[in-house]
This record gives structure tokens, sequence and C-alpha cells, in this order.
């Protein structure tokens, strides 16, 4: 549903489907089931630690994670609304990009806190958990890495200064390769193309500029016949 809205969004703006488009769709997937999840997920918990039927369950559920499902939204939008104001070519490449992961997050969002809420209040039921075969090992198993990752995150928590510190070095050497690296456009790639221009004295004629010419491409020709498929040349006078 996010998608078929996705597509309208692309069709008010005139834009089609493309690549960029295509891509950006792709990438938005993983981005708006996330929300859906976080609404089941919790409903869910709620019904099994509580024992509340679906409806009160997920009317309990919405009032904890609306504002964060909002946030995400909000967060996620930030970081890709501003490649939509790209000025040259660079902007019209990305700006199709940009408009339709932002309109799957809004419209994920929607969907987030009106229908999928609406579903888990009425096709939700209590279930007994899984304690035998796959599912029962598999749920053990996701017990205690789960147990394992709240001592950790507590032990975390109370070495506060630490961990911030810790945090302090990441974001230094994250700064610091931003930094150094270089940027561009599109990533440099090896086109297996040489240039060579070559420049005589002032005032040689035009016969001597074309026997130097011939030497060198009589060069690529033999000594690097083997790395050479085709040799383009110019010859250009300055007056």
């Amino acid at each position: 549903m996010v998608l078929l809205g996705t597509f309208g969004v692309l069709a008010l703006f005139g834009y089609s489907i493309n690549t960029l488009t295509l891509f950006a769709m792709v990438l938005a997937i993983g981005l708006l089931v996330d929300d859906a999840i976080v609404v089941v997920e919790n409903v869910e918990r709620i019904m099994r630690d509580e024992g509340l039927p679906a409806r009160e369950a997920t009317e309990k559920s919405m009032g904890e994670i609306s504002g964060a499902l909002v946030a995400i939204a909000l967060v996620l939008s930030a970081v890709f609304l501003p490649m939509a104001f790209f000025g040259g070519s660079t902007g019209v490449i990305y700006r199709q990009f940009s408009v339709t992961i932002i309109s799957a997050m809004m419209l994920s969002v929607v969907v987030a806190l009106t229908l999928t809420p609406a579903l888990c209040g009425a096709l939700l039921s209590h279930s007994k958990p899984h304690t035998k075969g796959f599912f029962g090992a598999f749920n053990r198993l996701w017990g205690r890495t789960e147990a394992g990752y709240q001592r950790r995150v507590l032990g975390g928590l109370r070495r506060g200064a630490v961990m911030m510190g810790a945090y302090a070095l990441i974001c230094g050497a994250m700064a610091l390769a931003m930094w150094k690296l270089p940027g561009s456009f599109l990533p440099v790639e090896d086109q297996g193309e040489i240039m060579v221009q070559y420049t005589l004295p002032a005032g040689a004629t035009a016969v001597r500029t074309a026997e130097v010419r011939r030497q060198v491409t009589d060069w690529f020709l033999t000594k690097e016949k083997a790395n050479t498929d085709v040799i383009f040349t110019v010859d250009r006078l300055q007056l």
C-alpha cells in the first residue's frame, strides 16, 4: 500500500519510474517495514506480558510508540530532504531519489498510525509460545541472546563516562575520515584511457608536427601493442 501511494506521489510530481526512483524504493522498503513491525511487536508484547485483549493492547501500544514513530520519520526525512535542494545536474538526479524516499517514509508512518493498529485490534489473538521444535529452539536462543545484550547495555550505562569517551572517539574518527577522504559526484573509475599531449617549439612546421605524431603513434602500436586498442590523434596549431 505504501509503495502504491509512492507511485502516486511520483505521478503528482511528474517523475517517471527509472533507475533512481526504483533504487530509492528498494532502499525505502528496508525502512518502511520497520514501522509496521514496531507496532505489531509492541502490541504482541503487551498482550503476552499483561494479558490484555487485542483492542486494549493496541490502544496502549499506540500511546507508547506513536511519538517514536513520528520522530523516526522526521529524522529520516531530515537526512534525505537536503538532497532535494542540490543545484545543477547533481540536484536534477538526486531530487527524484530524495522525493521518493521521503514520500515513502511519510506514507509508512501514516499507515503505521492508522491501518496497522486497526488490523492488530481485529486480527491478533493470544497464542501459546512455541516450546518445541525449531521455533522453540530459536526462541530459547533468542532469549539467551536478549538477556546477554541487556546485561551488556546495563554494564555500559554504569560506565557512562567511559562510554561517552568511546563515543567521542568514534565521532572524531568519523569526522577525520570525512575530512581526509576525497569527494566527488561519481566514484573515480579507470576507463583504460591515456591522453598524451606534445608541444613543439614555436615556428615548427605542420610537416614536423605530423612526423612527431607519427612517432608517438608508432611507439604505442609497437611498444604497447598488447595494451592498445584504438588511437585517436588531433593536430592543433598555435598561432
